[in-house]
């Protein structure tokens, strides 16, 4: 009989097996789930179906898990590897009939008993075909929305239209020996099991298809109905002296313009889309920490992603690998400017929202937009938004804008069921499509409108781009930040459009700390580390061979000495990261007697900035000890730690590192311990001095001296023109010293466009003022003080002579 089955499961699965196509969730079910593949494991299903053990088979295969069809021997006696908790819903009275499950793991726990070395791994996996949660009203969609147990017709038309979406997702296992020992008779503990077992199938359900879909008129129902839009109705009505029926119609209009339109059946199609277009322009992407996600959406909480923002290609990527992970896909906040045809539509019905850039003077559409987030997030949709605004032109974080996140917490004093977690997420690429156009804006062409026709160019030049980075941050679990932030937020609750007064001081720390989780989890990248490294040398050209010997120092100290828990290294030797690197064909390689040479391509040393910026932040620290022992040739390591005790402050909201100021001093610690032992400097005694110029480490301590030169000449432009003039506005501080900063960029060649930005400066001038460095006037202006004058000393040795020389000579 068993041969008969086997033959019938063969010709099965060669039937429908070009149908199917299987998803396996997590990828790595050891690390993140603990499953000990030498020990004995059993499937827990939650609905006895054919076409769902082919697909758990053909997962497990390529897991390298035990085959399901295939017996298990237990206590001495042959078991199925496979149980269900239900058999398939009837066909004609729809009743779902439970299976023997109870009785089975009761038959276990029993044997557990007598056998005392039985311990088996039994694992929850939940099939899903397709992601449709369906909507609220019945019709056909319904008809491939996931159910629990579908009958068998259901099944078939599911595993026909949905078998390439196939998603088998696997949890951490349970210990019947552990199981075993609770309190309870063995039928307790198995029905308790059951239970359980249910309840965690109910989750995933929710976690990879959401809520059941908003039909439009509920929609409009619910947010017009809401008081806060009903009081803003009235109110734009008595301004414009018009009806409250055509503020109405009005409002109506504005959830037309904001609501997105989700179909699921579109995402699927652009996940199949997106996947070849990543293979065609991508050799991969490689994505971190999705298990800390994961944990949130099997805990129910509602989920915020907030990454940086640094392509177009952002909104595509992360909800292509949202969805892959196994996630529901979210909704996502796109600027107004994307609503264009055609994409506009596509956009809407893939999930995206859209939002003005400015709400100002506009109570009736401020009132609809925060309804409709605070629906959403009642509702239970995931929700991602970009903290920045806009896109970075320079590669660096930028200085977040704040008012997603306070629509955001007003929401969460006025009440949400769930809990509500925000995850930074850092988006990194070896190549951005936009960024010729990026240094052009920053030169001041203006920006181009989007259309379909710049959509279309960009399509036709999409080519090899390298390696794409999506790295999950640490969560923020709101309630608990607001705990922490003002511990008495519930007795506050906001009612409508009310601020709180702690509203504006605690968004700015919640902004804060979540653009220092996002740089906390920032991907170090071949490209990255090429542009570094070129931007550090004088002419801007390598050899190969000291490239990769840099590159190959620079990730071992990241390695023995790591910048953070969430950040990741290439998992690959310098010497094929540099050479896969350079086959994206963005570099120039020419050859002499004495080897290859590497160089920006076309003189073109401007665009690696942007690649370079992504990670600068990681070289903050260590490219500021080099560069104080290279400044000073001999310099005591107290000198080191106070140096950085002064310097560390600034850099850390510039950069939004995450170090407190005495964990920079003990990572400074470590760093030097680490850098002495290797050669990168040398510590005799109390003092540190640079390698000899024959050390073998010193091109690598040389390029690493000079990646923080230009942020601490621009920080030497500022104080010389507080000292200068000694009382200034700030305004007026800030285009004095971009007229400075400008020049010396003609000057010296600098290659940052941020070298003489105006935020830029304007952000080392907050941070002076946050850090006691200018005197406060009553009349608003900002005065030089000994404060400032001792930062000026600090960091004068640090800059080049020749620019404190040309510094000196300039009279503002």
């Amino acid at each position: 009989m068993s041969q008969i089955g086997s033959a019938f499961r063969w010709l099965a699965s060669k039937a429908i097996g070009w149908l199917v196509s299987v998803k396996s969730v997590p990828a790595d079910i050891e690390k993140e789930l603990g499953i000990d593949k030498t020990k004995p494991i059993v499937y827990l299903l939650q609905t006895e179906s054919f076409t769902d053990q082919l697909a758990l088979a053909k997962s497990a295969r390529a897991l390298d898990l035990p085959n399901p069809f295939e017996n298990i021997e237990i206590a001495g006696a042959e078991r199925k590897r496979r149980y269900f908790l239900t058999r398939p819903q009837n066909l004609l009275t729809r009743r779902v009939k439970k299976t023997s499950i109870e009785d089975v793991f009761t038959e276990y726990f029993h044997l557990h008993r007598e056998h005392l070395d039985i311990d088996l791994q039994v694992i929850p996996v939940f099939i899903s075909w397709g992601r449709s949660a369906g909507k609220e009203k019945s019709g056909f969609a319904q008809l491939f929305a996931i159910k629990a147990s579908p009958n068998w017709l259901r099944k078939l038309f599911i595993v026909l239209f949905f078998g390439r979406d196939n998603f088998v997702s696997y949890s951490a296992p349970v210990s019947t020996r552990q199981m075993s020992e609770l309190h309870g008779s063995d039928k307790q503990i198995a029905q308790k099991l059951v239970r359980v077992a249910r309840t965690h199938f109910q989750r995933k359900r929710q976690t990879l298809s959401g809520p059941t879909l908003l039909e439009r008129q509920t929609l409009y129902n619910s947010i017009l109905g809401a008081t806060s839009v009903k009081l803003a109705i009235d109110e734009h009505a008595r301004q414009k002296s018009i009806s409250p029926e055509a503020c109405r119609h009005e409002a109506l209009k504005y959830i037309d313009e904001v609501a997105a339109d989700y179909r699921e059946g579109l995402i699927r199609i652009g996940d199949r889309l997106l996947r070849r277009i990543w293979n065609k322009i991508y050799d991969g992407i490689d994505v971190s920490h999705a298990e800390r996600v994961r944990e949130l959406a099997k805990n129910g909480h509602e989920i915020i992603y907030v990454p940086c923002h640094r392509s177009h290609m952002d909104y595509l990527l992360l909800t292509y690998v949202i969805y892959n992970e196994g996630l529901v896909t979210p909704h996502i906040a796109a600027g107004i400017n994307l609503n264009f045809w055609p994409v506009g539509g596509i956009f809407r019905r893939c999930g995206a929202f859209f939002l003005r850039r400015s709400f100002a003077g506009n109570k009736l559409y401020t009132a609809v937009f925060r309804e409709y987030l605070e629906l959403l997030f009642n509702k239970g949709y995931s929700v991602k938004y970009f903290p920045e605004g806009g896109r970075s032109r320079t590669g660096r974080l930028l200085p977040p804008k704040t008012g997603m996140l306070a629509m955001t917490l007003q929401a969460m004093t006025k009440g949400i069921k769930r809990p509500v977690s925000i995850v930074p997420v850092y988006i990194g690429y070896e190549h951005v499509m936009e960024v010729k156009s990026y240094m052009k804006e920053l030169k001041g062409k203006s920006k181009k409108k989007e259309s379909p026709t710049q959509v279309f160019s960009a399509i036709r030049k999409l080519k090899n781009y390298g390696h794409g980075f999506v790295n999950f941050g640490e969560p923020i679990q709101l309630s608990n930040f607001l705990d922490e932030s003002v511990s008495d937020w519930r007795e506050q609750k906001a009612l409508d459009d009310k601020k709180p007064k702690w509203l504006t001081p605690v968004v700015n720390s919640l902004a804060d700390k979540i653009m220092t989780r996002i740089n906390r989890a920032a991907a170090l990248n071949g490209s990255a580390m090429v542009a570094l490294c070129l931007l550090s040398s004088k002419t801007q050209i390598v050899s190969k061979k000291a490239l990769v010997e840099s590159i190959n120092d620079y990730l071992q100290l990241f390695t023995q000495v790591k910048f953070s828990q969430d950040s990741t290294l290439p998992d690959e030797p310098a010497d094929a990261l540099v050479d896969r690197t350079l086959a994206l064909n963005r570099f120039e390689q020419s050859q002499d007697t004495y080897g290859s040479m590497v160089s920006p391509k076309d003189d073109n040393g401007l665009l690696l900035t942007f690649y370079r910026n992504n990670i600068l932040h990681m070289f903050a620290i260590p490219g500021l000890v080099m560069t104080a022992v290279f400044a000073h040739k001999q310099l005591e390591k107290s000198e080191l730690i106070s140096l950085v005790q002064t310097l560390y402050p600034l850099l850390k909201r510039e950069f939004f590192l995450h170090h407190s100021n005495e964990q920079a001093i003990e990572y400074v610690e470590h760093l030097v311990d680490y850098m002495a032992s290797v050669g990168l400097l040398k510590q005799q005694g109390d003092y540190l001095s640079p390698p000899v110029a024959t050390a073998e480490k010193f091109h690598s301590a040389w390029l690493l001296s000079r990646t923080m030169q230009e942020t601490l000449q621009r920080y030497a432009t500022v104080l010389h023109v507080l000292e200068t003039e000694k009382i200034i506005g700030r305004s007026q501080l800030e285009k004095q010293s971009q007229t400075i900063a400008e020049r010396l960029s003609a000057l010296f060649g600098m290659h940052s466009p941020e070298f003489y930005d105006k935020n830029v400066l304007g952000s080392f001038v907050m941070a002076l003022r946050e850090n006691k460095h200018l005197s406060n006037r009553e009349d608003g202006n900002l005065a030089f003080s000994e404060s400032s004058l001792a930062l000026k000393r600090a960091i004068i040795p640090l800059v080049w002579p020749e620019i404190i020389q040309h510094l000196e000579q300039i009279h503002t």
